[in-house]
């Protein structure tokens, strides 16, 4: 879904570092991030440019978060901006748990032509009580199992594209990262 030569900002998240995993044999990538899981990752493929944000790092899971964090992601506009959530509302409501997170969220989206939002189907009705955006603020909603038919529905009536990603069942992030 990102071709070679895309300029993205991916937040934070173990579903956007799975993510992140996905695109290290891209060429010509630009990514900015404020998550320094994804940095480094990526930060070996000679294919892909990154850049972190500064500010504050979250002990608990590397995530950059604060004003300078969006200070440096209001400087670009980019092809993509992939995001996760904590939880998503049966009313298309995509949350999470850090009022700080959040803020840089936000702003990630407003800087991307084509919004992405990365999330597992664990996600799918569980709440968090911070308020990212609505599913028909997204372009893309890429998940591993089939929604229940009112957020498919939400989707449609939005324009949101709905992707099942394909699960390889034999992919080990610790033995492909070798």
């Amino acid at each position: 879904m990102i071709p070679d030569g895309a300029s993205l900002i991916m937040n934070i998240g173990t579903t956007v570092e799975q993510v992140a995993l996905a695109l290290r044999q891209h060429q010509n990538l630009l990514v900015i991030t404020n998550n320094l899981n994804v940095a480094l990752i990526l930060q070996e493929c000679s294919g892909i440019d990154v850049i972190v944000a500064g500010g504050m790092v979250r002990k608990s899971d590397a995530g950059i978060v604060g004003a300078s964090a969006i200070d440096l992601i209001q400087q670009f506009r980019v092809d993509y901006a992939v995001i996760g959530s904590s939880g998503i509302d049966e009313d298309g409501t995509l949350l999470d748990f850090d009022y700080r997170e959040v803020r840089v969220a936000k702003a990630i989206l407003g800087q991307a032509r084509t919004r992405i939002l990365a999330c597992d189907a664990s996600k799918f009705g569980r709440r968090a009580p911070v308020q990212i955006a609505d599913v028909t603020e997204i372009d893309v909603v890429v998940t591993d199992e089939p929604p229940g038919a009112a957020f498919v529905e939400m989707c449609k009536s939005s324009d949101t594209e709905l992707v099942l990603a394909e699960v390889d069942a034999t992919f080990s992030p610790l033995k492909d990262a070798e």
